[in-house]
């Protein structure tokens, strides 16, 4: 099979489809990789790298959407890119449809046969290939809102670990799943006072709460506990979670009236469309806005910004995929591996996930292949 890798184009985005080392692998086992030039030149993964891997260097994506049956990205295609797929092919990404009606509708165009990242599922249901992003999101959600907590950022001027005699900061962790869990971990080592809200109390929450003792307090998610908790966070971390659907609206603007001024808001379910009312996607270039006197940052790629750890981790979870869908061709990939087919989004023109469908107000399309 042919195997192409574009350069992402979306703004501040350094992140690769594929490593050379997975290069390596599929070259070896028969299959063509073409991958653009200086597609990963931004973390030190040169041509020279992917062409000792036996991959072939491509002057321009227009000539990897032409040529390749697999497309391999990081994030959504940008229109250009849409457009420049056809119902031949198959892409293999990041797609994030529930918050991008008009990415929705250029794919369902294209006739390609779509399979996201995010709602590939494992035999535990839960998602392998959010996994390594939202860990790095999580972590990284702490260290970007105790920098914008600095007076010089524009925030309150609040260390999160205090100082002697000084109380420590006040963390508000918005869901218990991977996003929230890599948060919390870091948010401890930092000194802050860490609580979490989740909609269920999991026995591994409640296990992680009693290994951080009274620095750490697991409770329900609901209206009541989020406006009490809001009165004294300094930072609030959103990392709700509906796999393929929008995520829910947990902090409206008028709950905002309820926190301090320059308090830090970090959305990391920006990508499913934001879990406060007043989110917004934002860039690296200029990650923040303030709504009511609140700091709100809303990066839609946050690990784009470590690049280099990120592509590892990345390729490490979706090169066994990417080989299955190579060997046996998607129809049949899909057929024998059903947490594979619960990625297909999109397929022959259609809408083939029922949770984006319900966010998007489209038909929903079984597939039976």
């Amino acid at each position: 099979m042919i195997i192409g890798i574009p350069k992402e184009i979306k703004i501040h985005e350094y992140r690769v489809g594929l490593t050379p080392q997975g290069a390596k692998i599929l070259t070896t086992s028969g299959h063509k990789v073409i991958i653009e030039t200086h597609a990963g030149d931004a973390i030190g993964f040169t041509d020279q790298d992917y062409q000792n891997s036996g991959a072939e260097i491509i002057q321009n994506g227009k000539n990897i959407f032409e040529q390749a049956e697999l497309v391999i990205k990081v994030k959504e295609p940008q229109e250009i890119e849409c457009k420049m797929l056809s119902k031949d092919q198959v892409l293999f990404t990041y797609l994030h449809l529930a918050a991008d009606p008009k990415q929705t509708e250029l794919l369902l165009a294209s006739g390609a046969t779509c399979i996201a990242y995010e709602t590939i599922t494992n035999n535990n249901g839960r998602l392998p290939l959010l996994q390594p992003m939202s860990e790095i999101a999580g972590r990284m959600s702490i260290q970007s809102g105790a920098h914008h907590l600095e007076k010089t950022q524009g925030g309150s001027g609040v260390l999160l670990s205090g100082a002697t005699g000084v109380e420590f900061a006040q963390v508000l962790i918005l869901g218990g799943g991977i996003v929230g869990m890599n948060a919390a971990k870091v948010a401890l080592g930092m000194g802050a006072q860490v609580n979490i809200l989740n909609r269920s109390l999991s026995k591994r929450l409640t296990d992680f709460q009693q290994k951080y003792g009274s620095q750490l307090s697991v409770d329900l998610s609901n209206q009541t506990n989020i406006e009490q908790q809001l009165k004294t966070a300094d930072l609030v971390i959103g990392a709700a979670l509906v796999a393929g659907a929008s995520a829910p609206k947990l902090i409206t603007q008028d709950m905002l009236k309820l926190m301090k001024k320059g308090s830090v808001l970090v959305d990391v379910s920006i990508d499913q469309g934001g879990c406060f009312e007043t989110s917004k996607v934002t860039t690296h270039d200029q990650p923040t806005y303030v709504v009511d006197g609140i700091i709100h940052y809303c990066v839609g790629n946050m690990p784009g910004a470590v690049a280099q750890t990120a592509t590892l981790a990345l390729t490490n979870a979706t090169l066994p995929y990417i080989i299955e869908l190579a060997n046996k061709g998607a129809q049949q990939a899909m057929l024998d591996n059903t947490n594979l087919k619960n990625g297909l989004n999109i397929y022959q023109g259609k809408v083939t996930h029922q949770a984006v469908a319900e966010s998007l107000n489209h038909p929903f399309n079984s597939v039976n292949f």
